[in-house]
């Protein structure tokens, strides 16, 4: 678990290849990037009180009053901030494919979107069965 504070995880806490992909705009790249290196998943500030990863909540964000929740994935603990500079302590958690694909079909439900590097410049949206379908082609 890496937090905004601790820059000599930052290389750990990044995926270059996702962000190569995003700046792209190129979809098939960013499935690639999700399959074969790492995306950082936003963890509920109160995480930092937990002993050990798995004890620690993935944080989502809803719109409003909506129904549903929005999964925020970054290519970087940096995209990540850039996205809430006014908050300390932001924690993620580096998820591989297993982890993201297991997260997303246990959420299905109440997940609308999928959103990444949500604060620019280059986001990119996609649905939650979308990017089952993306970790789980043969």
């Amino acid at each position: 678990m890496a937090s905004s504070t601790s820059a000599a995880q930052s290389a750990e806490f990044s995926s270059p290849l996702l962000a190569q992909a995003l700046e792209a705009g190129d979809p098939v790249a960013v499935a690639l990037a999700l399959r074969n290196d790492r995306v950082m998943v936003p963890l509920l500030t109160d995480a930092t009180d937990a002993t050990d990863d798995a004890a620690a909540q993935v944080r989502v964000f809803r719109r409003g009053e909506a129904d549903k929740y929005m999964l925020l994935l970054f290519s970087s603990v940096e995209a990540y901030v850039a996205m809430l500079p006014e908050e300390t302590g932001h924690q993620v958690v580096a998820y591989r494919a297993d982890d993201l694909r297991a997260f997303l079909e246990t959420n299905r439900g109440v997940l609308e979107s999928v959103w990444f590097d949500v604060a620019g410049p280059h986001t990119m949206q996609a649905s939650p069965d979308d990017i089952v379908d993306a970790l789980t082609l043969s």
